[in-house]
């Protein structure tokens, strides 16, 4: 039997992510700024599919043809005759939603395959339209996923590097020592690994890596700028590299394409300057221009219209370098924006509030645009709640960054609205759903600008030049001089790889706890007397709670966690109750339907002190060790709170049982469509179900469909046979 956590539920929560008055208000020339550059993100977008899995792209297509010729009411009636019930027809619908929500058929949240709960998938397929029309195609594309559509082999339950899961970003013959020394490589060479994949081939009994450039120019010819010599044939610690351009082409062309004709229509020559610098980017696999055109988007101040895109997080790395693609389009939602106008403001008051020496703290803090966004695109496999970006540590520390909170995702992913209210004490319930929300804008707000928009990294350059003074500056962890920093090209991805994402996002976090306390930043958000009271509690008992529930994504078998904010959640959960003195409770009860329970408790009156003291010194920790580029000793702290076991005070492996036992499934948005008609841009929106998802992709990418589906295919192919190493038998051989 099929563990019900690889399959998403017929009920799950699909709504749709509102922005019609914010839309409507842009005018005529701020609406064709944004639908071409959200043209832009949703074909970029597409490379997800090829960044997730080998067999995503190909169910990707099998889907768009199918609704293509038949929309979703339409095909409900050929399923009925092809004998699925209606429960059938809808888990069916609920795949396919689940497929373009996450781009893949990994979750975005999580890393964790889900299979089709239904059985006639088979016969579906032979009966739609799509497949009377094109019996031969659609019957390949079938025996080319269908394998790998219902697998659930222990190694294609997740993402992973090596026998722990499943990865497109490394060919299949790939582990954890090769990572490693292409990174390695990589920082010889000053080249970033955000906007590659590597590829290990046999060149006649010798290792040969090929590190794979996204670029729309496909030959290695040298151009014009930065990456005209990077490219080409390199000798390295007895292993050969080879630099090529061309990931993802078609749809950099694309990308690029669009952005072209979104540069006609922009505001300002930031924006054209920031526009030109991306497609240099796109065209040419150059993170420079990535980095050039990053530097202008911080420099356009309280834009309208607000947009990035490019090779972005690495959360799906097993290694923690390589960004998935993502774009988002969004239009400022100013009554919200003013409150975080406010926190910027203060940010110089709060920031020495932090539990660290004043030589930890970046030498000038670089106020930032702090602007709450109402989204119209966000294309990638999910979305977040904010984002603090760019991401790269040279211009972070001494040029700046945005800050954006994406308002009408908050109002919807954490609406408390039917959410089950799992294992919390009766008498915290209401107060849990007065203040969930408001709690988290405060938590958020904290947590992006002053959490990963503070602490300073300690670095020598290439000249040997210091931004501290190492003969002063001491460790306060060790009461001695800094031993540490980072070299050259080294970065914190670089350094902490595989542990770097869920690290920074604890440390976040902590600074999100930490600074609630303060009356200041309550009374910003309009918080006062015992409501800003009941904003604190709620904030740390969701914290706590959270920290149990991502014990879903712990997976016991290869020891990993699978979702870095969530391993950051539990990593404090740990903190909090190692603190003791009842700050928190958790105990293992029965719950009233006779199955296992857990119920979690927090002493309000303890977290100013007891919660506040253990927090000041894990944050001083984790920032002690990001600053002075101490690997092990941060590693070994994380590695320690971020242990699952059944020994000790609390049995998190049975607690994680009862956790899966009780799970709710991530809600999923329906996000509009722009459409031009002569001189305007009409707003295309879709109803908030699975249906309605389903659309909306479908219309999405209809104006080249063909073309589309074919250049997705034969990117597909050209790299299938890096996958045999992983897949096995399960794959077919080259040219099917």
């Amino acid at each position: 039997m099929v563990d019900s956590q690889y399959y998403l539920p017929n009920d799950i929560g699909v709504s749709a992510l509102e922005c019609g008055e914010a839309f409507r208000l842009l005018s005529p020339q701020e609406k064709m700024y944004a639908h071409y550059l959200s043209r832009a993100a949703w074909y970029g977008g597409l490379a997800v599919l090829l960044q997730t899995s080998p067999e995503s792209v190909d169910i990707f297509v099998l889907l768009q043809k199918i609704f293509r010729r038949q929309a979703p009411a339409e095909l409900e009636k050929v399923a009925t005759a092809a004998g699925l019930s209606s429960e059938d027809y809808q888990a069916f619908l609920v795949y396919a939603a689940g497929l373009y929500a996450n781009m893949g058929n990994y979750k975005s949240f999580g890393d964790t395959k889900f299979i089709p709960n239904l059985p006639k998938f088979k016969a579906l397929v032979w009966a739609s339209q799509a497949f009377q029309e094109q019996s031969t195609e659609m019957e390949a594309l079938w025996n080319s996923c269908s394998c790998l559509l219902y697998s659930l082999e222990d190694r294609q339950k997740q993402l992973g590097l090596g026998d722990k899961g499943i990865t497109t970003y490394f060919s299949g013959n790939c582990c954890l020592e090769d990572a490693e020394v292409a990174q390695k490589f990589l920082d010889s060479k000053k080249l970033s690994a955000y906007n590659t994949r590597l590829f290990k081939k046999d060149n006649g009994g010798k290792v040969c890596y090929e590190v794979r450039l996204a670029s729309a120019v496909q030959k290695d010819c040298a151009v014009e700028g930065e990456c005209e010599s990077c490219c080409g044939n390199y000798s390295f610690e007895d292993k050969e590299f080879i630099v090529r351009r061309g990931d993802y082409a078609p749809l950099m062309e694309k990308v690029c394409s669009y952005l072209q004709q979104a540069e006609v229509y922009a505001a300002n020559e930031n924006q054209k300057k920031m526009i030109e610098e991306y497609r240099r980017s796109f065209t040419l696999g150059s993170i420079e221009a990535h980095k050039e055109g990053s530097r202008y988007w911080i420099k356009d101040k309280g834009p309208i219209v607000e947009s990035y895109i490019g090779f972005i997080e690495s959360y799906r790395d097993p290694f923690g370098s390589r960004g998935e693609f993502e774009g988002f389009v969004a239009v400022v939602n100013k009554a919200m924006s003013e409150r975080f106008a406010k926190l910027v403001s203060s940010a110089e008051v709060l920031l020495p509030e932090l539990p660290w020496p004043r030589e930890f703290e970046k030498d000038k803090f670089l106020k930032p645009d702090f602007t709450s966004l109402d989204v119209l695109t966000f294309a990638g496999s999910g979305i977040p709640a904010g984002i603090n970006i760019p991401n790269y540590d040279d211009i972070r520390q001494s040029e700046g960054f945005k800050n954006v909170s994406l308002g009408n995702v908050l109002a919807v992913a954490y609406s408390t609205k039917k959410e089950k209210l799992t294992f919390l004490e009766e008498a915290d319930k209401d107060l849990f759903l007065k203040w969930k929300s408001p709690s988290f804008e405060v938590q958020v707000g904290l947590h992006e600008l002053l959490g990963h928009g503070s602490g300073k990294l300690f670095v020598e350059d290439d000249k040997g030049k210091f931004n501290f003074d190492q003969s002063k500056v001491i460790n306060p962890e060790t009461g001695e001089l800094v031993s540490s920093w980072y070299r050259g090209s080294e970065t914190w991805d670089s350094k902490f790889s595989t542990i770097a994402s869920s690290y920074e996002e604890c440390r976040a976090e902590c600074v999100g706890l930490y600074l609630c306390l303060n009356k200041q930043v309550l009374s910003i958000f309009g918080h006062e007397g015992q409501d800003a009271m009941d904003v604190v509690y709620v904030n740390w008992l969701s914290m706590v709670r959270a920290g149990l529930l991502g014990l879903e994504f712990y997976t016991p078998e290869s020891k990993s966690w699978r979702q870095a904010h969530m391993q950051a959640r539990f990593v404090i959960l740990r903190v909090l109750l190692e603190a003791g003195e009842g700050l928190v409770g958790l105990e293992e009860v029965t719950g009233q339907d006779g199955k296992p329970d857990a119920r979690i408790t927090v002493d309000r009156s303890k977290i100013p002190t007891v919660g506040k003291d253990a927090i000041n010194s894990f944050l001083r920790k984790l920032q002690v060790y990001k600053a002075t580029a101490d690997v092990e000793g941060g590693r070994a702290l994380y590695d320690k709170y971020s242990t699952v076991s059944d020994s000790g005070a609390h049995n998190f492996l049975r607690l994680r049982e009862t956790v899966l036992l009780r799970k709710e499934a991530r809600k999923m948005f329906v996000q509009a469509n722009t459409r031009v008609n002569g001189d305007n841009v009409e707003l295309v929106e879709y109803e908030g179900n699975a249906a309605g998802l389903i659309r909306s992709f479908t219309e999405r990418f209809q104006d080249d469909a063909d073309q589309l589906e074919a250049d997705l295919l034969q990117l597909n192919r050209r790299d299938a046979p890096c996958w045999l190493f992983e897949l096995g038998s399960l794959l077919p051989p080259p040219g099917y």
